[in-house]
This record gives C-alpha cells, structure tokens and sequence, in this order.
C-alpha cells in the first residue's frame, strides 16, 4: 500500500529532480496498474502509458478514436498503482486549444505526473505509420501555450511530441522543437528519428530535456541504454513492449490449451500465485484490516 504515500505532486517533483540529474530515466509502458506495480518492483525509474496499448487493450486501432475520459481514467489507475512518476500520451489534447487545457486539468486530478502533446491534426495517427499529417507549427504552439497556462501545479511536466522528421525532414523538427520550447514546453520528444545521428543533432540543437521512444517494429533503431545515455537523452520509453509480451504470451498459451485440451504444459511459464499475491502486497492488506478490525463483538 505504499504508492498510496506518494501523492501527485511529489512524484512530480521527483520526476523534475531526476531529470536535472542527467542520467538515464526508463520508462516502460504499462498497459494495467498490475504491470505498473511489476514495473516498480523491478526498480526502473517510471510508468509510461502509451496511447497506443491503451488503444489496443480496448480492441481499437491507434487512430485517435479514444476519448479523453477513457484515458485520463485508464491513466489515473495506473499511475496511482505506485509511488513512480508517469507519463501519459495524449495525443493532439482532443481538440482546439480550449480541450487541451481540459485535457491537462483532467490528466492532473486523476494523478498523472506529466504528458506529452503532438503536433499532428487531430484525429492523429501512430507515429511510425506513413502519411502522418501535421498542423502549422502556430497550431502546436498555441496548444503548449494552453497546455502551460491550464496546468495548476508547475510542477506537471508538458512534453511537446514532433512527428515532422517523417513529413517535413529533421531541420523542421528542430525548428520546431524550439518554437515549442519557446511556448513553455518542459521536455521535447522527436518521434521516428532514424538513427543515432539524427539524436546526436537534436541534442546539440536543444537545450532542454529530450526523450526517445524504443517502440518495436518501428522507424527508428533499438538503441540499447547505454547509448542513449552517451548521447545525452533524459528519457527513454519503451511503450508497447510489455503489451507484446503479454500478448504473444497469451496467444501462444490460448494455441496450447486449444489443442492440447489442458493448460499443463503451460504451468512453468505462468506467474506463481504466490508472486502474484507478493506483487499485489496481499501481506499488508491482511496487516491493516487486522489493526481495524481487532474488537470483538459482545454478545
């Protein structure tokens, strides 16, 4: 029960702290509380909830059909599983500036650390999928610009997302990226770049936190940890891949149980109860309804 003892606004000062630290910061995607709770408990430094695996967990394509309640909920129950900061992907913001600012006041009151926006035309598309439309850099500027003046606690962290190195080429990226900063974005994330030269220019280019996106299958490389590192990224998102475990996992089972008539063959591969039961911290859940409930009822 302890991530109930790390509230908002701490966890967004922490993920503040760390960013000036100059380290590394990885960030899994966590499709459920449960695999954000298994995400803490192996000691990476954050929760990252992809728009993406969202979309899919909900049996839709990653088109921009889900809404902000759908998120901002699905989010909040993540985030709050544990004491790590989150980061959320939030598409466009939903809408005309007037929904962006609704979008940060919402993903706020339901505990999320910070998001990311994007400066596609809404509705958006995957940012490794071809033909990806942008609005006018003015456009996105006036979206960061909602985002930083709704957002109550400064301490909410606004990362501006670029998909212009696919359409307009890696200079328009960059220009853009600054025009965001400019517009009071805390962090940068250049989507689809591809290669580590392409990283080296943004971080000679800005002077502000930037963030790489390991998404498998995708346009760009699966740099390892260390290389990101040495070129000076602040956040590294790995968004889909425990949703690609879990489902490949599951596929594969479901084939064994559908031929085979048991699920024998499958028991090594499972979860135990017992880890289960650890993970979810059964222990202090029997501890604290013990110390409530430790009275006897007179007859």
């Amino acid at each position: 029960m302890a991530a109930e003892h790390a509230d908002a606004a701490t966890k967004r000062l922490r993920l503040r702290e760390q960013l000036r630290s100059g380290r590394l910061l990885r960030f899994p995607g966590a499709f459920s509380p449960l695999v954000a709770i298994l995400v803490a408990d192996l000691g990476f430094d954050g929760v990252y909830i992809s728009g993406a695996a969202l979309s899919a967990d909900l049996g839709l394509p990653d088109i921009g059909l889900t809404s902000l309640t759908e998120v901002a909920d699905r989010g909040g129950r993540i985030a709050n599983a544990t004491a790590l900061p989150s980061l959320i992907d939030a598409d466009t913001g939903f809408g005309e500036p007037l929904n962006v600012a609704r979008t940060i006041r919402t993903l706020e009151d339901s505990g999320l650390t910070g998001c990311h926006l994007e400066d596609q035309v809404n509705p958006k598309r995957c940012g490794h999928l071809d033909n990806k439309t942008l609005v006018r850099p003015e456009e996105m500027v006036r979206r960061i610009r909602a985002a930083v003046e709704a957002r109550r606690d400064p301490a909410f962290v606004i990362c501006a997302r670029t998909d212009a190195r696919a359409v307009e080429g890696l200079d328009a990226a960059v220009e853009r990226a600054k025009a965001y900063l400019d517009a009071g974005a805390d962090m940068i994330f250049p989507e689809a770049l591809a290669d580590e030269r392409e990283f080296e220019a943004f971080r000679s280019a800005i002077d502000a936190p930037l963030l790489a996106n390991m998404t498998e299958f995708g346009k760009t490389p699966l740099l390892e940890a260390a290389a990101l590192e040495a070129l000076g990224i602040n956040v590294v998102i790995y968004p889909v891949t425990t949703l690609r475990l879990a489902m490949g996992a599951i596929e594969e089972g479901l084939r064994v149980l559908r031929d085979t008539g048991t699920q024998r063959p499958l028991i090594d591969r499972m979860q135990t109860r017992a880890r289960l039961y650890e993970l979810l911290d059964y222990e202090s859940y029997r501890v604290f309804d013990s110390s409530i409930f430790n009275f006897d009822i007179p007859s």
